[in-house]
């Protein structure tokens, strides 16, 4: 009969022991995911989703169900929590003295339910989340009698979990870190984030930030001449085309194609008035550039004259956009 009460008590004291390690690394994997998986951005994931590694897409693909309603899901993490390290030390005060249960409740609960979860969730956060995906699911039907009431009062007042898009600037400076990280998981060339980042700016640039003063830009006097002087001039300046002001440089009036003056000779230096000057648009200083951009992809011209006010009675032209 002693023999029995011996193997009864061994049973009983494997029986809490593998309880008490269950509770431990259930609280753990509770507390990794809450840092984990609340970590994880909804638009993050959407992006990972459609345009991440394979790998990655079918992580972020598993998780997206499961984070969506984010209050939820953090309601039935920290229940789970909860229950666990509250368990524990009862259990543990049925296996050693009072102040011991509480002692190496505190020491297993931080070291293998908080700290070390959290750091290996926080950085395999995805893979985590995807390989327990269906066991989060099973959590948030069990507890859901009670996270959903606790989730929808938090989404009264604190309203629901939304992506959190990321401003023109931030995007800017999110792109540009790319480029300095180049090597270090970020792959953006000089050439590329330059060009996002200028189209990042253009809806915010006006003609003014654009233009080139008059006093800088290479134009023609419509009463010039054609020579082999003034041809060399067109070629060095590698420009397609070029305007054409009538006595004052201020006064654009039009322009000319480079293409046209293929055929011209400079011996007969023939003058600028018999070549076809095509009309040249005018925009105002504060026109956007994109407004501005729109119109060259028209084809009505790929060079603009900017003038300080059109509503003016008397306009005045003071720089070229090219």
């Amino acid at each position: 009969m002693a023999q029995d009460d011996v193997n009864c008590c061994e049973s009983k004291f494997f029986l809490f022991l593998a309880i008490i390690v269950g509770l431990v690394l259930f609280a753990g994997l509770m507390a990794g995911l809450t840092l984990g998986l609340m970590s994880l951005g909804l638009v993050d994931l959407e992006v990972l989703s459609k345009s991440g590694r394979p790998q990655d897409r079918i992580h972020a693909s598993k998780i997206l169900p499961v984070v969506k309603n984010q209050h939820l899901l953090l309601c039935t993490l920290l229940i789970g929590n909860s229950l666990a390290m509250e368990s524990l030390p009862i259990l543990l005060d049925k296996l050693v003295p009072p102040w011991a249960a509480i002692l190496i409740s505190v020491t297993l609960i931080l070291m293998f339910g908080e700290i070390l979860p959290q750091a290996i969730c926080t950085r395999y956060g995805l893979t985590v989340g995807a390989t327990v995906a269906p066991f989060v699911h099973l959590l948030l039907w069990i507890f859901f009698p009670v996270a959903y009431p606790i989730s929808k009062v938090l989404d009264r007042m604190l309203g629901k979990g939304h992506a959190a898009l990321l401003r023109r600037a931030e995007l800017k400076t999110f792109v540009d870190f790319h480029e300095k990280e180049a090597g270090k998981g970020g792959d953006l060339t000089h050439d590329e984030t330059t060009i996002i980042a200028g189209a990042l700016e253009l809806t915010q640039k006006t003609a003014r930030d654009a233009m080139t003063p008059i006093s800088k830009a290479f134009s023609l006097d419509l009463d010039g001449t054609l020579n082999l002087e003034t041809l060399n001039a067109i070629m060095t300046m590698g420009h397609s085309r070029v305007p054409v002001y009538y006595k004052d440089p201020t006064n654009i009036i039009g322009l000319i194609l480079v293409k046209n003056l293929l055929a011209v000779d400079p011996e007969d230096s023939v003058p600028l008035r018999k070549m076809t000057i095509r009309k040249i648009p005018r925009v105002a200083e504060n026109m956007p550039l994109y407004d501005i951009l729109n119109e060259f992809q028209q084809g009505h011209s790929h060079i603009a004259v900017v003038y300080e006010d059109l509503n003016k009675t008397k306009e005045t032209p003071k720089k070229t956009k090219g």
